[in-house]
Parts: C-alpha cells; sequence; structure tokens
C-alpha cells in the first residue's frame, strides 16, 4: 500500500470520502514523507513504544509512527474524519482512535487504560499540532503528569522559537518557563509551509520536549510560581518591580520589594532577564501575597 503522506494520495483519500477542510480546526495536512520521517525520527521510537497523537487528520504521521512503535493512540476532534482514519488505519491494527478533545479528555486516563495498563511503558507524544490550540495542548499534556518520555510536535515556528528560548532573549518569556519546568526544550527543525495541504499562513517547526524526572526547580507552590512568572511579563518593557506591583496591588509595593530583595533580584530587571532558578526564589518569597 501507498503511504498517505503523497499529495497524490492524500487527494485521493479526500475526494474518497468527499471531506472538505475546516479552518477553524487548523487543518492541514502534511505531505512529505521525508519530514514525517524525521519527525518520528526524533521521537527514537522502537517496537516497544507507545505513541499518542492529538489531531490526526487522516492519518499520515499516524501511519508512520505505526511502522516503527507498538500501539498509536490518536485522538481526533473532527467526527467527519472517523471513517477516514477506518480506512486509511486498517492496514494497522494497533492503531485505536479516540473521537474527542484533547483539552477535555482524561489523559492521564487513557495513558493507563490504552498503554501502562498492557505493560506499555516506553511513551512519547507525536503529533502535528492544530496551531490554534498549541499552547493549551502541550501544557494539558505537561500538567497531566503522565509518564512519556519525550513530547515530538509540530508547531508554529514562532511557537517553538519562545518555548525552547534562554533568558536574555526577546523570545523568552512565561512560555518558556512554563514549559521548560517540565521538559527539557529543542527546536529540531523548522519546516517550509509548502509541505502542507492547505499550505498554512507560518513556518513550521518541530520541538521536542525531554520530559524531566524532576522539575528544574523547586518551589513551594507550582500554580502561583506560573502566576508570578506570567505576571512578570505582563508589559515586557516595564520592570519586574513594576509589573509585580500593577499585579499584586499598590499597596503590595513594600512586600514586593522585599521578596525581591530577599531572592537576591535586582527590581530595575525585566522578567525577560530571569533564569527558572531566581523566578523559583522570587515566588517562594511573594508567596505570603498569594490571592486567596
Amino acid at each position: 500500500m501507498k503511504d498517505i503522506a503523497t499529495l497524490h494520495r492524500t487527494k485521493e483519500i479526500l475526494a474518497k470520502h468527499g471531506f472538505s477542510f475546516k479552518k477553524s480546526l487548523g487543518q492541514n495536512f502534511l505531505i512529505d514523507l521525508n519530514v514525517l520521517g524525521n519527525i518520528v525520527g526524533a521521537a527514537g521510537l522502537t517496537p516497544e513504544s507507545g505513541v499518542l497523537e492529538i489531531g490526526p487528520g487522516i492519518g499520515s504521521l499516524t501511519e508512520q509512527s505505526a511502522k516503527l512503535a507498538k500501539k498509536v493512540v490518536a485522538l481526533e476532534i473532527d467526527q467527519r474524519l472517523l471513517p477516514i482514519l477506518d480506512d486509511s488505519m486498517a492496514p494497522y491494527p494497533h492503531v485505536s482512535v479516540i473521537h474527542g478533545d484533547a483539552l477535555e479528555l482524561d489523559l492521564a486516563e487513557i495513558v493507563e487504560r490504552e498503554f501502562t495498563s498492557q505493560g506499555i511503558t516506553d511513551l512519547a507524544v507525536v503529533a502535528n499540532l492544530p496551531y490554534y490550540v498549541t499552547t493549551p495542548i502541550i501544557m494539558r499534556i505537561l500538567e497531566a503528569k503522565a509518564p512519556f518520555r519525550t513530547l515530538v510536535m509540530m508547531i508554529q515556528k514562532e511557537v517553538a522559537e519562545r518555548i525552547g528560548a534562554k533568558p536574555g532573549t526577546k523570545a523568552y518569556g512565561s512560555l518558556s518557563i512554563a514549559i521548560q519546568y517540565f521538559a527539557e526544550a529543542e527546536v529540531c527543525f523548522t519546516v517550509p509551509k509548502q509541505v502542507f495541504i492547505p499550505a498554512p499562513n507560518v513556518d513550521s517547526a518541530v520541538i521536542r520536549l525531554n520530559i524531566r524526572k524532576e522539575p528544574a526547580v523547586r518551589v513551594e507552590d507550582e500554580a502561583f510560581f506560573f502566576e508570578v512568572t506570567r505576571a512578570s511579563f505582563a508589559q515586557r518593557r516595564k520592570t519586574i518591580l513594576n509589573n509585580l506591583t500593577s499585579h499584586f496591588g499598590k499597596a503590595a509595593k513594600p512586600d514586593v520589594e522585599a521578596a525581591l530583595e530577599k531572592a537576591g533580584v535586582d527590581p530595575k530587571r525585566r522578567g525577560e532577564t530571569l533564569s527558572l532558578e531566581e523566578f523559583a526564589q522570587l515566588a517562594d518569597a511573594l508567596l505570603s501575597l498569594k490571592k486567596r
């Protein structure tokens, strides 16, 4: 059987099922086998691996994962794609498709039921994520704390650069910190618009997140740590003192100044210059200001 991810076969499948793209679901299907091979290669899949995919479309990437992995579970929100996936994945009995929204499904329960309970422990997320929900989906996966080894995902290039950014760069922000708290981030390669049907408006990149066994830093309150980092980047041109004072209220300014001093952070610095370690110390120092 010919691979799905060629322009001819993709068009053939779409025509057979009378499928039309929904812009609202961010549907862009890959039609380049080299790119797909590089994606699954970045995940280091073996015959013992279990793969979770989000947004399989017609199964282009699903098929390539299925050639290497022991089991693939794909979550698809668009009911119109279910009969197409039934058809295209027929040669791969170890592929399961679950209809539902990844932002609402219980990911930890799915992983336990579909993989862990069956003795599959080498787990990876391999996906071409819909760009309009990239960040919420990644955070949902990370916060589920399911035992994934790695996440390899095609996302918007700009978002990939923000995720992998280092302190002191323009791309560095609260998203960089939130994801690097859970994982080591690496931008693997960029992908041009031309290898999709239809072509998206932006270039893409494949990012690999290797999940840490323990978070990058220890904090007393994880949710508050993320609150502090988001507040610190509320207005990038403002100092960290001004951003945090805006967040906690003018009356809290002396407490914010005291917390900055305790954490050893110059109040004139901007959020983009602070490391994860500095944010952890600052969040712990600010904990008395947590809003109830």
